[in-house]
């Protein structure tokens, strides 16, 4: 992408200079147009968290696409959601005396045998479970950004830091992004976000949950969004994580007239397994002033 190689120079000026570990508490202004975010990629239609998923969301024209980021046993950065590997892929047959059958019993070389698109269509067969890196090949090819999430990252020593080193790979990634139309990391686990933040401070990162009003004030210290089911997102809910200076993405949203009900209530941005069908609400539904 061109914006994307146009940064370089600026990311690696960033890398030198010091930069604050405090998260702005500026009020967020709400956005003009909410930002699409496609999750897992467009997986109401190819099997979640495969390139096919990514590379159909970003043809789509989401903004963001979603993934999910695990371990291997050796150590390796892979994209799938859930911590088992039984769901979206044939493991039973493939390693029958394997139960659980969890991502972290595994190694890379493994997992890349298993098949992890037939369970979503028979014309997805032999998909594979991406490694990270190659989620952030087949994106750099495109116009969208990436929303990635930590996946139980207790489960994993070292992933925080595993990631960030990713990243640092590629300065195109590490671009100060106010928008958050680039880059954001986020997790359910909120101790993960925090330490994450202290990593990479210039990188956007979320919350995923919906902590109480209470509780916005100390989560603003770290993070600069939080997103949570969409049925937390009340106007007033939205109001008070942009009053603390942060955006709100709710998840996962594939009913159009609920995409509308929360644009009116003036989200950032929305999950989507249907990144097609929220552009178009996008499109025509605008906020009320």
């Amino acid at each position: 992408m061109l914006h994307r190689v146009a940064a370089v120079a600026a990311a690696a000026l960033l890398t030198t200079m010091t930069v604050t570990t405090a998260v702005t508490a500026a009020p967020a202004e709400p956005t003009a147009t909410v930002t699409n975010i496609a999750h897992r990629g467009a997986s109401a239609y190819a099997p979640e968290n495969t390139l096919e998923a990514v590379r159909l969301g970003a043809e789509m024209r989401a903004d963001l696409v979603e993934i999910d980021v695990q371990q291997t046993k050796d150590e390796q950065l892979v994209v799938i959601h859930d911590t088992t590997l039984s769901r979206t892929t044939d493991v039973e047959q493939k390693f029958p005396d394997r139960a659980p059958w969890r991502v972290s019993d595994f190694t890379l070389e493994e997992i890349r045998t298993l098949d992890a698109g037939s369970w979503k269509d028979p014309r997805y067969a032999g998909a594979v479970v991406p490694t990270f890196a190659e989620v952030l090949d087949e994106l750099e090819l495109t116009a969208s950004g990436l929303l990635l999430e930590a996946k139980a990252p207790e489960l994993y020593p070292g992933i925080a830091e595993r990631i960030a080193g990713e990243l640092q790979q590629r300065p195109q990634w590490m671009q100060p992004d106010p928008m958050a139309q680039h880059l954001v990391v986020q997790s359910f686990n909120w101790d993960f976000i925090r330490h994450f933040h202290g990593l990479l401070p210039a990188v956007q990162v979320g919350v995923l949950g919906a902590p109480t009003t209470d509780q916005l004030a100390e989560v603003a210290t770290y993070s600069n969004q939080v997103n949570p089911h969409h049925s937390a997102a009340t106007p007033e809910y939205v109001a008070a994580v942009h009053e603390h200076g942060m955006r709100i993405n709710p998840y996962t949203v594939n009913d159009p007239a609920l995409m509308r009900t929360l644009i009116a209530n003036r989200v950032d941005g929305i999950i989507s397994d249907r990144p097609d069908v929220l552009r178009e609400e996008i499109r025509n539904t605008t906020p009320a002033p």
